[in-house]
Order: structure tokens, then C-alpha cells, then sequence
């Protein structure tokens, strides 16, 4: 394996997974600091960790319901918008100290720039028009 390969693995990422990918969808802002595949790679890694540390931090600290099936712990917790808050202040960190790498300062964004979408878009206009 050459040093230019790229290397994916899969990271077990249920439920930290799920809340971090909603988060990061609900915050554009996140998705442009890490629109790079080492960056994705190295900001999902460290947002699994310190995410699921943030949620263990507030599940000692506060109480949650008693399970009944409805939701689980960490939806019981996010339910909470100073929770939420403090999870989205964490994923927002990661993503900042992640685009701050120098190693991955030439990393070109994956997928098409906004520039490529409106060239695409004024295509299909006249294609389909």
C-alpha cells in the first residue's frame, strides 16, 4: 500500500453516529470546515469520542426518565436545548481544530463547488426546459 491510498474504516457509530451526522446536517457551517475525505475521515473519528464523552458527562450529571421504549437516554438528553447546545459546541470544535490541521491544508473538497452545481443547474434548465 502506497502512501497516497486512501485508507476507509468503518467506525461503529450507532447511536454517537446517528447524532452527530443529524447535528452536522442542522449546521452547514460544520459540513464546510471538514468538505474533505481526510477531514471527514478525522472529524467523524474525534466527533465519535468526544461527542460520546460530552453525552456520558451529561447522563452523570443529570437524570434522565426511566426507559419506555419511546426514546433512548441520549434523545432524552438532547431533548434539552442547553444539551443540545453543548453537543453542537463540541462537534463545532472538532471540525475547527480538524480544518486547522496543517496536513490537510490542500485537501480539495469532495463533490462539486456551489460555482459546478449553478453550471450543472443552468444545463439541465436548457436540457429539460
Amino acid at each position: 500500500m502506497t502512501e497516497h491510498d486512501d485508507i476507509w474504516m468503518p467506525l461503529v457509530d450507532e447511536p454517537i453516529g446517528s447524532v452527530v451526522t443529524q447535528l452536522q446536517a442542522e449546521h452547514s457551517e460544520i459540513d464546510a470546515l471538514v468538505a474533505g475525505p481526510h477531514k471527514i475521515l478525522a472529524f467523524r473519528t474525534f466527533a465519535y469520542i468526544r461527542v460520546g464523552l460530552v453525552l456520558g458527562q451529561l447522563l452523570v450529571e443529570h437524570d434522565v426518565p426511566d426507559y419506555d421504549g419511546t426514546e433512548t437516554w441520549i434523545e432524552a438528553l438532547l431533548r434539552d436545548p442547553r444539551h443540545k447546545e453543548a453537543v453542537v459546541c463540541e462537534l463545532r470544535a472538532v471540525a475547527e481544530e480538524v480544518a486547522a490541521d496543517p496536513r490537510y491544508a490542500a485537501e480539495e473538497p469532495i463533490g462539486p463547488d456551489d460555482e459546478a452545481r449553478e453550471r450543472f443547474r443552468e444545463f439541465a434548465r436548457k436540457q429539460l426546459g
